[in-house]
């Protein structure tokens, strides 16, 4: 059987060599005579496993040393309510940029915990856009500021990082691009993401928390999801998803060896400005609405000038060995995610498709 192209937005694409190894170690990790799946947590061979996970996330990210990093459980939603349940710390309020659906969810969950300060938001162009740091109206005394780095339904994508000179935490959830190029860890208080795009399978989240931000979590915050108590763990204050740490790990693997973060970026734009360019020449058939500067590497939403045509395009993608291209329901249209994982060769028979199917029904 053949793998398709999955263009999936998650759970995303895996990148094969993972893929092969995990079935391969299936029924027996490194002479263990058993499963990954099946060995404890707490035992010597998983914790030297977790160990080195850390260890090459940390390396790949440029991680510094007095940042925790915590694989836990819940995905990005949950961490919607955790965050706010750990990083208020008393204050009041904690800022919020409103890019998209991801946004609007946090500051709906965050609102149950204290205020929220929009500070921007991108709704009166129908979120196409990231507003621009000089227009916020900031609260310097919030507790912490929260942005959506990438918006997996809009497609809208941060190319540039907020300075928050007032020294207010810089909170980011970047579920959906995460490890997909270079960022500066040390201008973030906190950044977290769900695993299931660019790091491995759903069910695993990942936490990169700065020090000096743990203690005073709220007192009804759970203490699995309390980052103090799991720090002070070292994530196992229970039982993490352990089969998706060492996906996770096989993932970091496969990165470094494709040059780390500076390496995959190359890739990645190379599939994004192929895509985008074949929308944009396309004369009107195809449309993406999002602003050039902000348009995500990651997430490519599209329309098609005739609607009716929506299921024939995504029926002869299918026969053409391509699948995940349906929009999300929110937005409607198609949806191409280009994460890591799926090769440039994958986005150019998507481009050849598009061409071939305006082609004929332009």
């Amino acid at each position: 059987m053949s793998r398709s192209f999955n263009f999936s937005a998650g759970p995303a694409a895996l990148p094969t060599p993972v893929l092969e190894q995990a079935q391969a170690e299936l029924l027996d990790y490194k002479g263990t005579g058993t499963s990954v799946m099946e060995m404890s947590h707490r035992g010597k061979v998983f914790l030297e496993l977790a160990a080195e996970v850390e260890r090459d996330l940390r390396e790949l990210m440029g991680i510094p040393s007095n940042y925790k990093v915590l694989f836990l459980q819940g995905g990005g939603k949950g961490e919607f309510s955790i965050v706010p349940l750990n990083l208020l710390r008393g204050h009041t309020s904690a800022d919020y940029v409103d890019t998209g659906h991801w946004s609007v969810q946090a500051i709906k969950e965050a609102r149950k915990y204290g205020g929220v300060n929009v500070a921007a938001c991108a709704a009166d162009k129908n979120y196409t856009y990231v507003p621009l740091e000089a227009t916020w109206k900031t609260d310097p005394n919030a507790a912490y500021r929260h942005i959506c780095t990438n918006e997996t339904i809009q497609g809208v994508e941060y190319f540039w990082m907020p300075e928050c000179a007032d020294g207010v935490p810089l909170v980011a959830d970047m579920s959906s691009h995460i490890l997909s190029r270079p960022v500066d860890v040390s201008k973030f208080g906190c950044i977290y993401g769900g695993a299931q795009k660019n790091i491995g399978p759903s069910g695993l989240t990942v936490v990169i928390v700065r020090e000096d931000l743990l203690g005073g979590a709220h007192p009804l915050t759970p203490s699995v999801f309390d980052y103090t108590q799991q720090a002070a763990s070292e994530w196992m204050l229970n039982t993490p998803p352990t089969f998706a740490v060492y996906l996770a790990g096989l993932t970091f693997k496969w990165l470094k060896q494709q040059g780390g973060l500076a390496g995959i970026e190359k890739v990645n734009v190379q599939k994004a400005s192929l895509l985008y360019a074949t929308i944009d020449a396309s004369e009107g058939f195809y449309r993406n609405g999002v602003a050039i500067a902000d348009r995500s590497r990651m997430n490519v939403p599209f329309f098609l000038r005739d609607e009716s045509l929506n299921q024939a395009f995504l029926d002869g993608a299918a026969a053409a060995g391509m699948s995940g291209l349906k929009g999300h329901k929110a937005i409607g249209g198609m949806r191409a995610s280009i994460y890591n994982a799926v090769p440039l060769a994958a986005v150019e028979v998507l481009v050849a498709y598009m061409r071939d199917f305006q082609t004929r029904h332009g």
